[in-house]
């Protein structure tokens, strides 16, 4: 099994079935990038931050519950590296209060 691959494992089955083909083939280029394994750390941190905004999004058009979305955007920002601007992410600068 790919690394992190039970974070997309979720997603695919959080999301209402009448949408999950769909889903599915977005988070197939998001997979492609954070699966890597030479994947660049600045690509990576883009991909993980553009992940997050479409599980919001997701969770914003009701295709996503507000539970499996918090649960689901922790896992994402726990497993992929967010970059140091990342203000709502533990042990982030800024939620350090280090600017």
């Amino acid at each position: 099994m790919k690394p992190h691959q039970k974070t997309f494992d979720r997603i695919r089955n959080a999301v209402l079935p009448e949408f999950r083909e769909r889903v599915a083939d977005y988070l197939v280029e998001y997979e492609n990038i954070l699966q890597a394994p030479a994947n660049d750390t600045d690509q990576a941190c883009a991909a993980a931050q553009q992940l997050r905004g479409y599980l919001r999004g997701l969770n914003t058009t009701r295709v996503l519950g507000m539970e499996d979305w918090e649960d689901l955007d922790r896992r994402v920002a726990q497993a992929w590296p967010l970059g140091a601007t990342t203000k709502d992410v533990p042990g982030s600068a800024h939620s350090l209060g280090e600017y």
